[in-house]
């Protein structure tokens, strides 16, 4: 008997062999692990691109207002008709061009670094809430390109071709956004995004920490959605 069970601990206990292999599968899952931070190198380099642009949008909003001002003033208000709206519309597309970099970069770092009480606010939780981001402010800034274009009317043909441009690039574009509206994170609930704005805003935490019942509150959703009992897009932003 005792003879069993000394047989029975031998066989439980895991040979040296075994405890190498898990050590080194342990160090390779780590060091594969780590190399998430090569994206901080993306994430660098799209911001500096975010701020840029950011700088270049106020260089150029502080230099159209002196000049617009200075040829009122100048020349009359009437020498402003026209040509204010398409420079004004310029700097909106400029900064919104900023945002689409920003959102890049962000939502990159706390997909991959840590996430954000930012991200979570915006609703960025995964790869598709993030994709889903880009593409609304994409679809934003051509139609103020178009706006662009349609004010300053020079060639009336080449904005009728700009416009059937724009409906199938933005069409495209909203029917893929539609297409795939709900397939974000399950970790996406209304309560979460405002403990994330509160946090934010009103403490100044920009480290985000996810909650135990935040983890509850996912696991119900996905077994809910794998049984039918809710829709596909329940808890994704509206």
């Amino acid at each position: 008997m005792t003879t069993t069970r000394r047989k029975g601990r031998q066989d439980a206990a895991p040979s040296a062999r075994q405890l190498r292999s898990q050590r080194h599968a342990d160090w390779f899952s780590a060091a594969i692990g780590r190399t998430r931070f090569v994206v901080l190198i993306a994430v660098v380099a799209v911001l500096l691109v975010s701020f840029s642009l950011f700088l270049q949008g106020t260089v150029l909003a502080l230099s159209t207002l002196y000049g617009s001002w200075h040829d009122t003033f100048t020349n009359g208000i009437q020498s402003q008709r026209g040509s204010l709206a398409i420079e004004f519309l310029e700097i909106v597309s400029t900064m919104l061009k900023a945002v689409v970099f920003y959102l890049i970069g962000v939502g990159l770092y706390s997909l991959f670094i840590s996430p954000l009480n930012l991200t979570s606010a915006l609703g960025v939780e995964s790869l598709a809430d993030l994709e889903q981001k880009i593409i609304s402010v994409i679809v934003v800034i051509l139609g103020v390109t178009f706006l662009e274009h349609f004010v300053r009317w020079e060639e009336p043909v080449e904005t009728l071709y700009f416009a059937g441009s724009f409906a199938l690039a933005g069409g495209a574009l909203v029917f893929f956004q539609r297409v795939h509206h709900g397939q974000g994170s399950d970790l996406q609930q209304p309560e979460a995004k405002l403990r994330a704005r509160r946090e934010l805003f009103e403490h100044d935490d920009e480290q985000r920490h996810i909650e135990e019942e935040d983890i509850k509150r996912a696991e119900e959703v996905t077994g809910a959605k794998a049984e039918g009992k809710v829709e596909e897009d329940a808890g994704a932003e509206a």
